[in-house]
């Protein structure tokens, strides 16, 4: 078995079909895409080849940046909270001595299986501004704090960001409990006995032991927020006006409203390369060594 698995055309066989089927569904669109973002085309027709001037007037549109800011806001908002709230719940339901952890693992991810048609209208329902839950619990605390959270333009990007933060904690959660689990309980013991605190031994010891899950998290989190769609679709239609479009809604819009497809493409294009950078740069800051135990 070994002589066989040392063999490159053992391994080129099991390697292959992996390989074609990357290629077919990632890798040749991903050509394609950059490839037709060079034309003026429509869609249906042949295309008129403009080489990068696509680009060019995309970098001179003011709602690709508006695009870009709002994408980094989403995906901020998400990172903090998912990975924040994630790890807080993860590390309390670690402990041996919580009641219910079976039940508390199952809540937590509960709404990461729903569909996410139903939380954006459920959310849609708490968000409004006459008879929303969210306004209601203001008015029962006494505050007279209202808010049109989905039709002001400064505040909607970061309620339809808290939507997606709220649905997608679960799987974050899910993802650092496995991690903390996996953990050799010798090593808290021995800080407990040093006299260290449960936020020290969580500080020095769980939180770098967990630098593999935590690039992990980091990746998906980050690159889910640029990638946003659904939420800003479903919900406020990119508005009120352009306020929560991103890049993904700005290709969305450019291909089939449009019919811009050079133009959608090119976007598309700029997201790739958003998105690689940012993996880049979390596998280069995060995981510089890898630690065994």
């Amino acid at each position: 078995m070994n002589k066989f698995m040392g063999n490159r055309l053992a391994i080129a066989l099991f390697v292959l079909p992996a390989m074609l089927l990357y290629s077919v569904v990632v890798f040749w669109p991903v050509v394609q895409t950059f490839y037709r973002s060079m034309f003026d085309w429509d869609g249906l027709s042949a295309g008129t080849f403009i080489g990068l001037d696509n680009f060019k007037e995309l970098f001179q549109d003011d709602l690709f940046w508006l695009s870009v800011k709002n994408g980094l806001i989403f995906a901020a908002v998400i990172a903090v909270f998912q990975i924040g709230v994630g790890s807080l719940l993860a590390f309390g339901v670690a402990e041996a001595h919580i009641k219910g952890r079976k039940w508390l693992r199952i809540s937590y991810f509960i709404p990461v299986v729903l569909s996410v048609t139903v939380v954006c209208q459920l959310w849609i329902a708490v968000y409004n501004g006459d008879n929303g839950l969210l306004n209601k619990l203001f008015e029962f605390l006494g505050l007279s704090y209202r808010q049109d959270w989905l039709s002001d333009p400064k505040v909607a990007i970061y309620a339809i960001a808290a939507v997606n933060a709220w649905q997608f904690m679960g799987y974050h959660f899910a993802l650092l409990y496995a991690g903390v689990k996996s953990i050799p309980p010798a090593f808290h013991e021995a800080a407990k006995i040093d006299g260290a605190s449960k936020f020290r031994a969580h500080l020095m010891i769980t939180i770098p032991l967990m630098r593999e899950t935590y690039r992990f998290c980091l990746i998906f989190a980050i690159t889910g927020g640029l990638n946003a769609f659904a939420q800003m679709f479903i919900m406020s239609g990119g508005g009120p006006g352009t306020s929560t479009y991103t890049l993904t809604y700005l290709m969305y819009r450019s291909a089939f409203r449009i019919n811009e497809f050079g133009y959608g493409s090119a976007s598309a294009t700029i997201l790739v390369i958003e998105c690689l950078l940012v993996t880049l740069l979390i596998n280069r800051l995060v995981a510089r060594e890898r630690i065994i135990y």
